[in-house]
């Protein structure tokens, strides 16, 4: 049965009530169909006639655009639009770091870009309010509770659910210096640790709309005809790869996605064009609705924070692996994926303790996918263990080009998954209008943990153009890990 189209197009939930309305932004448009979230915020939809939604499909994008005639337009409609790894992550620091303190930053990598010149500075203001009063939906958190999880079932313990049917976000601190946005969340660690997602998703999203305002209505028709035909040549050949062999793949595009709505018809563009070699998407909102396994592990904020707490060198040189111990006592499983390249993956793997390679597999972050891969299959060799029974996650700026590389040149040795992020949800490379195009491109965009106990956080990687912290400390870290296999490249997203 279909509803007329409602939040269940950004939200997936039940259907509303459309009703015509005229256009705000100019007499020349026609008259708009709008729907209204349960907040109260609009959904501006197709003129004439609602649009019908049945589950899987997805609105008219560039008409949803084109029909921006009301005061806000969440882009977070829901804290469950977040990557999966965060509620991972987010139980283990709940569980056992509850009154840890931990601030995190916006950090522009691709500083030719001056996002406070692109961004309206009301209009992100009203977008990070908006998200800092949602909660967690009933509903919600009863698919937390009782789906299953990388094959375990209730994987979310009920006190932690109940601390979620709580959770807010909190405060943030918001500054303009050279052109950039200063954004900071300080607090508790088991609450500042959720704006990573929702903070980059709206500035992301406010940087593409503040690029297409500008055009006309067939400008955004061929805007988003030219993304989804870029898109299904990708789609097309991954299933050719898909019929080589064995092929892994699934979304990892919340962070610098082009829009929520964009996001969502990736998703199921995906899902149609893979079927089975589409395995999830790291999107819990996205999962819930479309069905998909929810995918994600852990990330560098945890070595990043349990070093910044280290009192000692030796205890530093140890902070990684603590790390694992914690993650070991919350998790097993598929969910055993180390991180190795925080503070240097040769590093990390020459003084790895021997049960590290027991673990399912690892995810190589910062070298070239395939250098990176195997190195790790050479280390579990070493150690004793068959790469062939481990699982290499790729995720690193991986577009169609480096998948099929990789995925061709690791079959046979280990097995491959493929995290597609920003090439997947924010690819508009060649699709705009002239004189628009360089507006739309990607650009690198990070929300990472800064201090920690009031201590600076660094993150040195395999590649120095990543590295992330103090210049005095950068320093303490490579005298304690070393420069080994580092290697500096450019930055992809």
């Amino acid at each position: 049965m279909c509803d007329s189209l409602s939040p269940g197009a950004a939200r997936g939930e039940r259907g509303a009530l459309a009703r015509a309305a005229v256009d705000a932004r100019g007499a020349n448009r026609p008259a708009a169909a709008q729907l209204r979230f349960d907040d109260g915020a609009p959904l501006a939809l197709v003129a004439s006639q609602p649009r019908l939604y049945c589950p899987g499909m997805t609105p008219d994008i560039a008409t949803r655009v084109y029909n921006h005639s009301f005061r806000i337009d969440p882009i977070v409609r829901t804290l469950l639009d977040t990557d999966f790894y965060k509620l991972l992550m987010l139980q283990m620091i709940w569980k056992l770091h509850p009154t840890r303190r931990a601030t995190f930053q916006l950090i522009n990598r691709t500083t030719s870009v001056r996002l406070a010149e692109i961004v309206d500075e009301r209009e992100l203001i009203d977008q990070l309010d908006h998200a800092r009063g949602l909660m967690f939906a009933k509903n919600e958190l009863i698919w937390l509770a009782g789906n299953t999880f990388y094959g375990t079932r209730q994987i979310f313990e009920p006190a932690f659910i109940e601390y979620l049917a709580r959770f807010r976000l909190p405060e943030y601190e918001l500054t303009r210096r050279d052109g950039q946005y200063e954004l900071r969340f300080e607090g508790l660690w088991c609450e500042t640790t959720m704006w990573e997602i929702p903070a980059l998703a709206i500035i992301n999203e406010l940087r593409a709309r503040a690029v297409v305002r500008s055009m006309t209505r067939f400008d955004l028709d061929v805007l988003y005809a030219r993304a989804k035909a870029k898109l299904w040549l990708k789609v097309e050949r991954l299933r050719v790869l898909g019929k080589e062999g064995p092929l892994r793949v699934s979304d990892f595009g919340t962070r610098r996605r082009h829009s929520f709505l964009w996001h969502r018809w990736c998703v199921e563009a995906m899902q149609e064009g893979l079927g089975d070699n589409f395995i999830g998407t790291s999107n819990v909102k996205h999962a819930m609705d479309t069905g998909l396994e929810a995918i994600g592990t852990n990330a560098h904020e945890l070595p990043m924070v349990y070093a910044a707490l280290a009192d000692s060198d030796e205890a530093l040189r140890s902070a990684p692996y603590d790390v694992l111990r914690d993650w070991a006592r919350m998790y097993d499983g598929n969910l055993l994926i180390v991180l190795p390249d925080c503070f240097g993956s040769t590093a990390f793997l020459e003084q790895a303790p021997d049960w590290v390679a027991d673990w399912k597999g690892a995810r190589p972050d910062s070298k070239p996918p395939v250098d990176g891969a195997r190195e790790l299959i050479a280390w579990w060799r070493a150690r004793g263990r068959n790469p062939r029974d481990k699982l290499v996650v790729l995720s690193d700026g991986m577009d169609i080009d480096s998948i099929e590389e990789a995925v061709r040149r690791l079959r046979g040795l280990v097995s491959v998954s493929i995290g597609w992020g920003t090439n997947l949800t924010n690819d508009f490379v060649g699709c705009a209008p002239a004189g628009t195009d360089d507006d739309l491109r990607a650009i690198s965009l990070v929300c990472k943990v800064v201090e920690a106990g009031g201590r600076p956080a660094v993150k040195l990687s395999d590649n120095p153009n990543k590295m992330i912290g103090p210049e005095s400390e950068i320093a303490r870290y490579r005298r304690v890990f070393g420069a080994a296999g580092v290697m500096p490249l450019p930055v992809l997203v």
